[in-house]
């Protein structure tokens, strides 16, 4: 079973920052480690905006002092790359078209009074824990999110 965090940027990365972020979670993974025992992970951008961080627990458990690691390593991105990924005010959506758009709350609630966002608009639940929901639970409608609770 692997476990997953996704951190959502406060703005889209560049391709060139993708790729100098993508070698340093290669480093990071490589030697990410819990009490000792080498974790099976990796790391990876998706949509130039969510750094997703998995492991597979089958090979050895996360612990407190990986996860603060996780953390730190992810704190020292945002220094060195101006971004914020720990940022929970601003909300990602796929609009008509397909794109991935993001957008403060405010902003938001006003696309869902407009009629830009509707119930079957994707939305992302960065909430999920488990690798095998990234593919099922992680891109789903505004109607069937977390999001429909609290818009």
């Amino acid at each position: 079973m692997n476990k997953i965090w996704i951190y959502q940027a406060d703005r889209f990365l560049s391709d060139k920052e993708v790729e100098e972020i993508a070698a340093e979670l290669s480093t990071f993974v490589a030697d990410w480690a819990a009490h000792g025992s080498a974790l099976a992970g990796k790391g990876y951008i998706n949509y130039n905006l969510f750094l997703i961080l998995e492991v597979d627990e089958t090979q050895a458990d996360v612990t407190g002092c990986s996860i603060d690691s996780s953390v730190r390593f992810i704190k020292a991105l945002e220094q060195k790359f101006s971004v914020n990924f720990f940022d929970r005010m601003k909300v990602a959506f796929k609009d008509a078209t397909g794109t991935v758009r993001l957008v403060d709350r405010v902003d938001f609630e006003h696309l869902i009074r407009q009629g830009d966002v509707t119930e079957n608009t994707i939305v992302f639940n960065n909430l999920i824990q488990q690798g095998e929901d990234l593919q099922t639970k992680w891109e789903v409608p505004f109607k069937e999110s977390w999001h429909s609770k609290v818009f």
